[in-house]
């Protein structure tokens, strides 16, 4: 995530939030960061930046939070959890907790965190979180698993939010049925939120959010379980959405973004969708909401953990194996 055109910070798993100015990093991660639950898939999960953070600093961190002292079998729980702060003199400083989810949701699996936080165009901030192993948890509106949420910069609740007055529901859900939201992106010209996320074995998607929908998992699925069992034999079913694009086999589809700046301009408003199973960026021309042409442009440089669109219009790949980040031009 960019601060301005010289300076972006990048997230480790561990819980290092680190700064890079000019290509370089700074030996020393960012002090005073949140604790976080660095077992499994959890960790320090996506660092996101304030629309206006030219006037108001706030940098934002999803990371996966372990309540102390709350134990099921023995066995800590843990959620997805979101903050702020400001970066003052090299260190984390003012921290607001923007989302915390009730705490009888906590679960003591260590996987399907999400989580990619995005700012539309009216400012407000979306993040998903997975099914954390608990696929029927996805179709429960009173529980934030499986789900795309939606909350002001400051953590409170837009009214028009589709299950804002409904009775046992979240008022934070935006959308629901989702397993395992690995990439959110905004598109530059209509504000429209994008997302791609995991499947079983088989059954990767890229869906188009929109308010309130359905996304069906785990009642539909294009993917079989990893012992090879049918977890549905539905693809399609009424009052669900079906995805606007998905993989068979599973790519591990990880990180997503719209491309637009100056280095590659036959490419601006198409999307780039990382896989970390695959290692490989794919580049999607998506015209009236369907991906029409897909070609891979990145593989086998490593996992791509994240893809992204810099200031300077080159794409910057975050890969795992080996721990680097490229800069295609």
């Amino acid at each position: 995530a960019w601060l301005d055109v010289r300076r972006a910070l990048v997230t480790e798993r561990p819980g290092r939030l680190r700064l890079i100015e000019d290509g370089v990093m700074n030996p020393q991660p960012i002090a005073g960061t949140p604790k976080v639950l660095n077992e499994g898939q959890g960790g320090l999960l996506d660092v996101a930046v304030d629309p206006n953070y030219a006037s108001e600093r706030w940098v934002y961190l999803a990371y996966s939070h372990a309540l102390e002292g709350q134990t099921d079998g023995g066995r800590v729980v843990s959620m997805t959890r979101i903050v702020r702060g400001r970066i003052k003199d090299h260190a984390w400083t003012e921290e607001q907790v923007v989302y915390e989810a009730p705490h009888e949701s906590y679960r003591t699996t260590r996987h399907h965190y999400g989580c990619r936080i995005v700012f539309d165009p009216q400012g407000h901030l979306y993040f998903g979180i997975g099914d954390r192993g608990y696929g029927v948890d996805a179709q429960n509106l009173g529980r934030p698993q499986g789900k795309i949420h939606r909350i002001h910069r400051d953590g409170s609740i837009p009214e028009d939010n589709p299950f804002a007055n409904r009775q046992g529901a979240l008022p934070t859900i935006f959308s629901y049925g989702h397993r395992n939201p690995q990439g959110l992106a905004v598109h530059p010209e209509t504000g429209r939120v994008w997302e791609t996320e995991h499947g079983p074995m088989g059954g990767d998607e890229l869906n188009l959010i929109s308010p309130g929908l359905n996304y069906g998992w785990p009642e539909v699925t294009y993917g079989l379980d990893y012992d090879g069992a049918v977890i549905s034999p539905l693809r399609a079913k009424p009052g669900m959405q079906a995805p606007n694009y998905y993989w068979r086999p599973s790519p591990a589809l990880c990180g997503l973004d719209f491309y637009r700046g100056r280095l590659f301009p036959e490419w601006n408003g198409h999307l780039l969708a990382g896989a970390l199973k695959y290692e490989q960026v794919e580049l999607l021309d998506v015209a009236a909401d369907r991906v029409i042409h897909a070609e891979t442009i990145l593989k086998n440089a490593g996992r791509v953990r994240d893809v992204a669109c810099g200031p300077d219009g080159a794409i910057y790949v975050v890969l795992n194996g080996p721990d680097i980040i490229l800069r295609l031009t």
